[in-house]
């Protein structure tokens, strides 16, 4: 009995120490400061090493020598570990901190609504009462009419006590427009306020002028955000110019400012705008930021006459900017823009876009908080842009090239630009700047001036029935459509050497595709900053191996369908292929804005269905009365502006002053062919089928064989009569001979056939391009087609349109 309890004592003594040893073999380690240092300094470098790396580390630190392996594994793993619990704490404190302040902005909305509702139904029955009293309720009129004549216009502006005075004012009338119910703001439509939206969007219902107004959280210091908004021309791409003329210290440790605004006109057919306002800068008590700002009364202040003569002066009703600081960083901020744009002096089809808030708020108030939030997003590092360019380089890009396209549209005197020989009947308008020069402030080398100077040609249409982004991406992915690639590598040539020509001296085949490489774009992808390669080659021996790419720097805006109000943009610049940052530029290019439908516009007398010269609607007048049963999809309109800009020596003004007018008009013929071709076929029930379901590249490439068959036989495919609209295609299609069409490549492919062609080959369309030419040639046959090739390629003359007819070669086929 003593033995076997000996013995169960020896095995449990046995057992104890194998678990203490295997305890010992795993048990926690504790580091010293230098042994923590060092992995440390492994971690920066590999957070994961491998076995290898592991062991290398434990025999190159000799303080690591005493620690297994196994365990520098685990510190590796604990030490990822916390790295990933510290992002994700540091990335909920930020969520944290952003829904706390959005919590706050919504409840502070939810308090004003609540105002306003109680607003309302005092004023509704305070209308009650006045129904019941007429007499008194004209006499309360009368009050009233006296009480709320502007103070402000009574007080003198010259001296700073006036100004004073009347700076309080504006900060009180706009601290209630932007918190309080100075305004009925009713919500913008397709502008939803949610997690990843940019902010709460609102546009006023019944208040004089337009106005809008803007509510968002923004990771920047109020001071910050006040720099920025005050730069106005930075963000605001209708400003043209802003010139402080007065600023002194306001008595509360303010500062008034003077300011003088120009803006610039959306079309041709619209006069710019011209601004001259107070601005007050201070702080209110609760450390909110306040910038606000009013037009002074009096058409003759500001700078002078001759300085405004090509504006009209517009009103600033009180708006502004108010910054709250958020705890914990960033900021909350309320923008309210309300102008009176003076829509009676434009035409009145174009009223519309001078009377729409949703305008302003797209153009002004939706850009401003838009732009804070890029740069917020830029400043802590989450942008990542293409091609190795620094954002604010993209960012200067897109602001030259749109800046550059609304000088070339406005025209004004004081930039150098005179109109050529215009009575006011043409539909294109050709100006040109003599003193042009595409200068470069960072590097003088890269300024190109110009023995003659710039020609500018632009004409303004109205498009129906097409939505703008539509257009704008139809315009921006099928370039062939609409532009002459001749006149593309004119400009290119004319920016790169210096060199002028008139397009087709130098002889050069152009694909027809395009390459389009991304370069950035804004946080909702409402603008996009791009480079365009346009595809071609030499068609002479000595330049066979040159290239004659051309590259374009593009900026594409306004693609979103759901976006209301929002202008549609496709500008463009020729740039070398390795453009520097400050590479000179000259842009071209697209512009579509909506014009909001009124009830009387059911009226409109403009036909269902079609694009028109602007111009030829400005003598019309009054609207006359349609038919019962038209159709209201008529209403929706756009007016689209287009504008070139070509650089010319001074004694080929007159042939490229022709050749711009000329492609302009083509342009706008193949805009509203587009226009009419992808129009929505569900938006007008009343108008009826379309001749063809084809597509814009079909109906053109039918033009495109016509052509071609007539200028190789000397004879007509079709009859002239069969030649308009979309009956082109039809008639193709259904022609008696089998017509196919090949393109133009080291082995002709096909890429189209008419019905008998289809017949003839037993196959279809989308079969097509696998059939060779062994199915219909014997040897022979192919031969003598293929050696006709490099014939046709030598004979091509590259003018105009006829640049494409030779980019492949139909065949007729009878029966």
């Amino acid at each position: 009995m003593a033995m076997a309890v000996a013995h169960h004592r020896e095995n449990s003594s046995g057992s104890g120490s194998s678990i203490n040893k295997h305890l010992d073999a795993g048990k926690y380690v504790r580091y010293t400061a230098e042994q923590v240092e060092a992995l440390e300094r492994v971690y920066a470098e590999c957070p994961k090493p491998s076995s290898l790396r592991r062991q290398q580390l434990i025999r190159e630190c000799p303080i690591l020598s005493n620690i297994e392996p196994k365990q520098i594994k685990v510190w590796f793993q604990n030490r990822r570990c916390r790295e990933k619990q510290r992002k994700e704490s540091s990335r909920l404190q930020t969520v944290n901190r952003k829904l706390t302040a959005m919590n706050k902005l919504l409840m502070e909305e939810n308090d004003r609504l609540q105002k306003q509702v109680s607003h309302l139904v005092c004023e509704n029955g305070y209308m009650r009462q006045q129904l019941h009293t007429v007499n008194a309720s004209a006499t309360d009129a009368s009050c009233d009419s006296v009480v709320t004549t502007p103070q402000h216009s009574l007080r003198d502006a010259n001296n700073p006590a006036g100004l004073l005075s009347i700076a309080e004012e504006t900060l009180a009338e706009f601290l209630s427009k932007a918190t309080g119910t100075a305004v009925d703001w009713v919500q913008m439509p397709g502008m939803k306020p949610g997690p990843d939206s940019v902010g709460i969007f609102a546009i006023s219902q019944s208040c004089s002028g337009v106005a809008a107004r803007a509510c968002g959280l923004v990771s920047l210091e109020p001071a910050k955000i006040a720099e920025i908004l005050k730069d106005r021309p930075s963000w605001f791409r209708d400003c043209r110019n802003l010139e402080v003329f007065t600023m002194f210290p306001a008595g509360n440790g303010g500062t008034i400012e003077l300011v003088y605004t120009q803006t610039f006109a959306p079309t041709t057919l619209a006069p710019a705008r011209d601004f001259w306002t107070l601005r007050y800068t201070t702080t209110l008590e609760n450390g909110s930021l306040v910038v606000c700002e009013r037009s002074l009364s009096g058409s003759g202040a500001g700078p002078s006459a001759a300085a405004a003569a090509q504006f009209v002066r517009a009103e600033v009703l009180p708006n502004g900017y108010l910054i709250r600081p958020c705890e914990g960083g960033g900021s909350i901020i309320h923008i309210v823009d309300h102008l009176n744009l003076e829509a009676w002096s434009v035409p009145e089809v174009l009223r519309p876009l001078y009377e729409s808030s949703k305008v302003i708020a797209q153009r002004m108030t939706i850009a401003a908080l838009r732009y804070i939030r890029q740069i917020a997003q830029e400043t802590s590092g989450e942008v990542v842009y293409g091609l190795g360019r620094q954002p604010a380089v993209l960012r200067t890009f897109s602001q030259r090239l749109s800046r550059g396209f609304n000088d070339a549209i406005n025209g004004f005197n004081d930039d150098g630009w005179s109109i050529l020989n215009c009575d006011g009947n043409e539909d294109v308008i050709i100006a040109i700047n003599s003193s042009k020069s595409l200068s470069s402030t960072s590097n003088p080398a890269n300024t190109l001036s110009f023995l003659g100077g710039v020609l500018c040609a632009k004409a303004s249409m109205l498009v129906q029935n097409v939505p703008p982004a539509v257009l704008v991406r139809f315009l921006r992915e099928h370039r062939s459509e609409w532009a002459d690639f001749n006149v593309d590598a004119y400009s290119a040539a004319s920016l790169k050497a210096g060199t002028y020509a008139y397009p087709g001296m130098r002889p050069t085949r152009f694909t027809g595709s395009q390459v389009i490489m991304p370069l950035g774009h804004t946080i909702e992808q409402e603008e996009l900053l791009e480079v365009v390669r346009l595809e071609g080659h030499s068609l002479t021996q000595e330049d066979a191996f040159l290239s004659r790419d051309i590259h374009l720097l593009q900026i594409c805006s306004g693609i979103d369908e759901n976006a209301v109000g929002a202008c549609s943009e496709l500008v463009f610049a020729p740039i070398d292929e390795m453009f520097p940052d400050d590479a000179p530029l000259l842009p071209s290019g697209f512009r579509i804005i909506p014009l909001e439908s009124k009830p009387s516009d059911t009226q409109d007398s403009l036909t269902t269905n079609r694009t028109l010269d602007l111009t030829s609607s400005l003598e019309v007048g009054p609207a006359t009365n349609n038919a019962a049963g038209d159709s209201p999809c008529q209403n929706t309109r756009s007016v689209l502006t287009i504008a070139f800009q070509f650089p010319f020596d001074s004694h080929l003004q007159d042939n490229v002053a022709t050749m711009a007018r000329q492609y302009v008009r083509s342009v706008i013929s193949s805009v509203q062919r587009v226009a009419m071709a992808i129009s929505p076929s569900g938006l007008c029930p009343g108008v009826g089928p379309k001749l063809s379901p084809g597509s814009p590249e079909a109906l053109t490439l039918a033009h495109w064989i016509s052509q071609s068959y007539s200028f190789h036989l000397g004879a007509e495919l079709l009859k002239s009569e069969s030649l308009s609209g979309e009956s082109v295609l039809k008639n193709l299609w259904q022609h008696q001979d089998a017509i196919l069409c090949c393109s133009l490549k080291s082995q002709p492919v096909f890429i189209f056939a008419n019905q008998a062609g289809l017949d003839m080959l037993e196959t279809t369309l989308v079969a097509l391009q696998d059939i060779t030419l062994d199915k219909i040639f014997d040897e022979s046959g192919r031969k003598a087609l293929c050696s006709d090739f490099p014939k046709l390629m030598q004979q091509v003359s590259l003018r105009q349109k006829n640049a494409f007819v030779f980019l492949f070669l139909p065949c007729i086929f009878g029966r």
